[in-house]
């Protein structure tokens, strides 16, 4: 992937709706090596798809956080599956070291935030949670509307 392509897919994370043209015209490239590196990105693997942004998505949730969670033994696949069904849920990811789980929590208030860190807690398996607020976001790959 060189400067190009890294250029065009910073345009298409904003808006993966621009026309070839407007692409082309950014890139300061002709339509058909936008559509080009277009596919070959796709057939790379590099591109596997594009999304719709809602208005709950670009509008930040008043209380963002990320929960550490340490899980009993081997029953992290449990503990995932319970988090999936959890609205204010953002994303899920596994990791290495002391936390087993780090959960991105999206809550209207603290004491919705609050609500939520209860169930996880509650949840068989959680062992342990730390969670640490989000204060501000200086710099994000999501789109911004």
């Amino acid at each position: 992937m060189d400067d190009l392509d890294r250029r065009l897919i910073t345009i298409l994370r904003h808006d993966s709706r621009r026309s070839i043209s407007d692409l082309a015209q950014a890139l300061g490239v002709s339509r058909a090596t936008v559509r080009a590196r277009i596919a070959r990105l796709e057939q790379a693997g590099e591109i596997v798809g594009y999304t719709v942004v809602l208005r709950a998505d670009a509008t930040s949730p008043a209380v963002r956080g990320l929960t550490l969670i340490e899980v009993e033994g081997r029953r992290a696949d449990e503990v995932i599956d319970a988090l999936t069904g959890f609205p204010e849920v953002g994303a899920v990811h596994t990791t290495n070291g002391r936390w087993d789980i780090i959960v991105e929590i999206l809550a209207r208030s603290l004491a919705d935030l609050d609500a939520v860190l209860r169930r996880i807690r509650l949840i068989p398996g959680v062992t342990a949670s730390e969670t640490h607020l989000l204060l501000a976001t200086p710099r994000s790959t999501r789109a911004r509307l």
